[in-house]
C-alpha cells in the first residue's frame, strides 16, 4: 500500500475552496501528502491530532501560498522543515521550484525523505540532515537566493541562524502568527548593529486574501548586498 493511502479512519476533511484554488492541477497531489500528514505524521508526532480538522487551511494552503512570493525556476531552502511545512506544499503547488528541506532530527528527516519518495518527488526536492546554524549545512547549501522557515525561532534568532545561508541580496521569507509585526518592532528596537547591517529591507507581507483564507503573514527580510568578513 502507498504510504500517502494510509490515514486516520476518515478524519481527514475534504479540500477547501482556498486549496482547490491554490493547487489546481496538482491538488491530487497535495491530497496524497495531506494523507501522509494525517496518518503517518500524526501517528509518529510530526503533526497534533488535533490539526487533522485543519490540514488544509491552517497547513497547506497556509504554506502553498508563500509561493507567490517566489519567481519562477527558484531554489528555496526550507529550514527547520519539520513534517515539510511550508517546502513541500510550496513544491507540490509549483512543478518549476526546486526545494530543499533541512531538518536536524533523524525521525523527522526520515519521515520527509519517505514522503518525497512517495510523492514522487526526488527529481526537484532534497532532504538535507543538519541544523541551519551547523557549517556543513552552510557549506551544503551555499550561497541561496531564497529561504523560508514556518515556526521556527524569534525573529533575532533565526535571522543569525538563516542569513548565512543567503547570498547578498537574498531572501527570507518566515511564516508567522498575528503577532509578526510586533516582531519586526522588536527587531527594530533590540537587535545588534552587526545583525541589522545585515539586513537591507524587512517587512510584513499578508497573503492569501485573494483566495478567501485567513491572511498568512509573513516576515519578508532581504539580505544586504554586502556581507560581513565573519560570515
Amino acid at each position: 500500500m502507498d504510504p500517502a493511502d494510509h490515514v486516520v479512519g476518515s478524519e481527514l476533511p475534504a479540500a477547501t475552496s482556498a486549496a482547490q484554488a491554490l493547487f489546481g492541477d496538482a491538488l491530487e497531489l497535495a491530497e496524497r501528502y495531506a494523507r501522509l500528514l494525517a496518518g503517518p505524521g500524526i501517528e509518529h508526532g510530526h503533526l497534533g491530532p488535533r490539526e487533522v480538522p485543519r490540514i488544509w487551511e491552517r497547513h497547506l494552503a497556509n504554506s502553498a501560498v508563500v509561493t507567490d512570493l517566489v519567481p519562477a525556476g527558484a531554489t528555496v531552502v526550507d529550514v527547520g522543515s519539520g513534517a515539510g511545512l511550508p517546502g513541500l506544499p510550496m513544491a507540490i503547488r509549483r512543478a518549476d521550484l526546486q526545494v530543499v528541506l533541512v531538518e536536524p532530527m533523524l525521525r523527522r528527516s526520515m519521515f520527509l525523505e519517505q514522503a518525497v519518495v512517495g510523492l514522487e518527488l526526488e527529481s526537484r526536492v532534497q532532504v538535507l540532515r543538519g541544523r541551519a546554524e551547523d557549517p556543513a549545512t552552510r557549506l551544503a547549501i551555499g550561497d541561496g537566493a531564497w529561504v523560508t522557515a514556518r515556526a521556527v525561532a524569534p525573529l533575532p534568532r533565526l535571522l543569525g541562524w538563516c542569513l548565512p545561508l543567503l547570498g547578498p541580496g537574498g531572501r527570507l521569507l518566515a511564516l508567522k502568527g498575528s503577532r509578526a509585526a510586533d516582531e519586526v518592532a522588536q527587531f527594530h528596537a533590540t537587535a545588534q548593529p552587526a545583525l541589522r547591517a545585515s539586513v537591507a529591507e524587512i517587512e510584513v507581507v499578508q497573503l492569501g486574501q485573494e483566495y478567501a483564507m485567513p491572511a498568512t503573514q509573513v516576515i519578508r527580510v532581504q539580505r544586504s548586498a554586502r556581507r560581513r568578513r565573519s560570515q
